[in-house]
This record gives C-alpha cells, sequence and structure tokens, in this order.
C-alpha cells in the first residue's frame, strides 16, 4: 500500500538540457588560463583539495584529507571574491545572486593532454554580513573501485538484487556518495539493467557499458527529489540512485518503489543502522508509523554506514563501516519495532556478513592503520569498542 495519496545523460551543469520553469540551471563555463581563479584552483587541484573556501576578511581556505588549512595568502575581501567569478556569472546566476542571496554555477578547470575534460568544480556564492562569500567544490574524475576505497569486494553482491531499499549511511563527507558511484559503476560493469540516478548535484558521470544510465540533477532537471522519483518511476527503471531521502514524500515513494520491485539506494545522514531505520519510521505521523515499519521490514534489502577516519601515517583517510543485511530476524526485528536490538542480530549474524561498527574500528586498530584515540572518537557503542580493544 503506498503511504501517499498520490502515489540522456546530462552532464554536470550542461546546458543542452532546457530551462524548466521553476528550476534554476547552472551555467558551466571554463576557467580560462592567466585569469585570477585559476591560480587558486590550481593550489586547489595540487594540493588534493576536496573544498575551497573564500570568505571575507580571512585567507583562502582548502579543506585536504577532512581538515580545513588556510593558504600564506591575504585575506580577501567581498570585491576579490566577486572579481574572481565575474566572468563565469550568466545572466541567470546574477539574478539568483540579486532576489536570493545565493546561487550556483558549474566550473570546468584545466584540460588535460588526454582530453579527459580537466576538473569539474561546483560553486555555491552566498551573501553574508552584507559581504559575499564561495565555497568550491571538486567534483571526483573517475569512479573508484570498492577495494580502492579500503571497501570490501563482496558489498558490489548487495546490487545484485532485483529488488530492495540499500541505505548508505554517514555523516557529511564521509564518502557515501563515492561508495555508490562504485556500487553502481561495479553493477554497470557486470549487469545490463536501467539505472536512474536522482543527485544533487550530479557529482559522477557513468557512462553506458552494460547498464543504461540516464542522470537527474535536481535543480537542473527537476524541481526536487521527490519529484524526479515520481517521474523515473514512469521510465521503466531498474536500478534508483536517490542522493538524498530528505523528505515524507520521497521516503515514502522509495519504500513504496523498493517493495513494488525495484532496486533503491538511497543515502541517510544517520551513524549507525538503528539511527537510520529510526529516521525513516519518525519522519511519519504517529498514526502511520506501524504501516511503515511493516512496508520497510519488506523492502529493506541492507544498510551500510561509513565514517572516514584519519589514518595513523597521516596519510589521508580510510573507512570504518557498519552492515546490517536483512534476514528473516531482522525484518521481525524491524516489525515489532524492537530497533534496539539490532546490534544484537548483527553480532548473532556476523557469519553472514554482519559487523558492528566497533568491529571495523577495532580491526583497523589492531592492523595500525589508525589510532586507537580516533577510533573511541568516533564508535557509537563505546563499551562494545573497549571489548574489543582489550
Amino acid at each position: 500500500m503506498n503511504l501517499l495519496a498520490e502515489p540522456d545523460e546530462p552532464e554536470v551543469g550542461a546546458e543542452a538540457v532546457p530551462a524548466l520553469a521553476g528550476i534554476d540551471t547552472p551555467t558551466l563555463t571554463v576557467v580560462a588560463e592567466g585569469e585570477p581563479l585559476e591560480r587558486l584552483l590550481g593550489e586547489m587541484v595540487r594540493r588534493k583539495a576536496s573544498d575551497l573556501l573564500l570568505l571575507p576578511g580571512a585567507p583562502p581556505v582548502l579543506r585536504v584529507d577532512g581538515r580545513l588549512g588556510a593558504l600564506a595568502q591575504p585575506a580577501v575581501d567581498t570585491e576579490t571574491v566577486r572579481m574572481l567569478f565575474a566572468n563565469h556569472l550568466g545572466p541567470r546566476t546574477r539574478q539568483a545572486l540579486a532576489e536570493t542571496g545565493c546561487a550556483d554555477l558549474s566550473l570546468r578547470y584545466g584540460e588535460t593532454a588526454d582530453d579527459d575534460g580537466g576538473w569539474r568544480l561546483r560553486v555555491n556564492l552566498q551573501r553574508q554580513r552584507g559581504g559575499l562569500a564561495a565555497a568550491v567544490r571538486a567534483l571526483p574524475r573517475r569512479i573508484a573501485a570498492l577495494a580502492e576505497l579500503g571497501l570490501p569486494a563482496r558489498l558490489a553482491d548487495l546490487t545484485r538484487a532485483a529488488k530492495g531499499l540499500i541505505l548508505i549511511c554517514g555523516p557529511t563527507g564521509s564518502g557515501k556518495t563515492t561508495t555508490l558511484a562504485a556500487l553502481l559503476d561495479s553493477l554497470n560493469r557486470s549487469e545490463v539493467r536501467h539505472v536512474i540516478t536522482i543527485e544533487d548535484p550530479i557529482e559522477y558521470v557513468h557512462a553506458n557499458r552494460r547498464c543504461i544510465f540516464e542522470q537527474v540533477e535536481v535543480g537542473t532537471d527537476s524541481p526536487s527529489f521527490a519529484h524526479a522519483l515520481r517521474s523515473a518511476l514512469r521510465r521503466d527503471p531498474d536500478v534508483i540512485l536517490v542522493g538524498e531521502m530528505r523528505d515524507l514524500e520521497t521516503i515514502a515513494t522509495a519504500v513504496t518503489a523498493a517493495e513494488t520491485g525495484h532496486l533503491i539506494l538511497a543515502t541517510l545522514h544517520s551513524s549507525d543502522v538503528g539511527q537510520a531505520v529510526h529516521r525513516i519510521v519518525d519522519v511519519f505521523p504517529a498514526a502511520q508509523q506501524t504501516q511503515i515499519r511493516h512496508q520497510l521490514a519488506l523492502s529493506l534489502h541492507a544498510v551500510l554506514c561509513q565514517q572516514l577516519v584519519p589514518r595513523a601515517d597521516g596519510r589521508g583517510r580510510v573507512p570504518a563501516v557498519e552492515l546490517l543485511l536483512a534476514t528473516y530476524a531482522v525484518r521481525n526485528t524491524i516489525r515489532n519495532g524492537a530497533i534496539e536490538r539490532l546490534p544484537n542480530e548483527m553480532l548473532t549474524s556476523r557469519g553472514l556478513g554482519m559487523r558492528l561498527l566497533e568491529l571495523s574500528l577495532a580491526e583497523l586498530v589492531a592492523a595500525g592503520t589508525i589510532t586507537a584515540e580516533e577510533a573511541r572518537a568516533r564508535a557509537v557503542r563505546p563499551d562494545e569498542l573497549a571489548r574489543l580493544l582489550r
């Protein structure tokens, strides 16, 4: 039963898709050689930074491996920020900035010798305290394999299912989108499926190999996740990726779609599997929560929670993961509302591949990959971690 009364592969920022009513289409421009912005982006690329922050009154700041660090450069001001991006603001972007105080645009930087298109970047401009700030996010250039990410290769088996809901969870910046891209890339190399991704923004561009991909960007191609998901269900998909389940309508539609024959992959901001289940159930009014628990028990396929932990040698970060598989016992636990018992189900089903986050952290400590201090800072169940570290 549906809980609701109503139940060509675009490139990021490309203007091939015409502007739609109520949708702001970000412009994509190329950063020319020699312009001031090029030097900052060059430093960003050289240091392998994920983000560049330009805030009036402060020097440029880069985020590298999750850590912020200021460049040894003078503080920027509003006029500097305006000048850096002036050549890349189209009429719609200027209008959005003037009317709403914020605007998004897409950039391409550094065409390379192998003609791979260089780097793609997403920029958000925001007025603050009468000034103008900018946040620049470097979008990934290639899709890494699960093994490259330090994730178990057997995770790829999750996407072999014909239907069900797979949740990839974790805090902001924990690599959820990267893991989803790796899962879809593995599927793309092994199965013939019609895949529709719904994202804000599109971070990884998937080429058609064995799968056929459609990639929809919220804000560019569709006004919302819920609208895009309803539309996707009319397009004969086998697999749908929902970049984020933010509201009741999107969650209800996704759960119903997973229950009725589609494989749905989605992300949630939650640190462990119990919290993920609670987040889905608690978004509904109390009168509907029993029904959504029953639907979730039927449709859930797996929940993967992950955190990125700094390596002990200071060379990047490594994932620590928690994995729940929807066994008969797990489905009954969810159906009965005994969410607090899920960790016990995972402990007793370790032989099936399930694992608590604390086991993953303890194994990384034992291997010398991370420090015990970092593990303790990220444990959801400190007593369990302490037991495993003895």
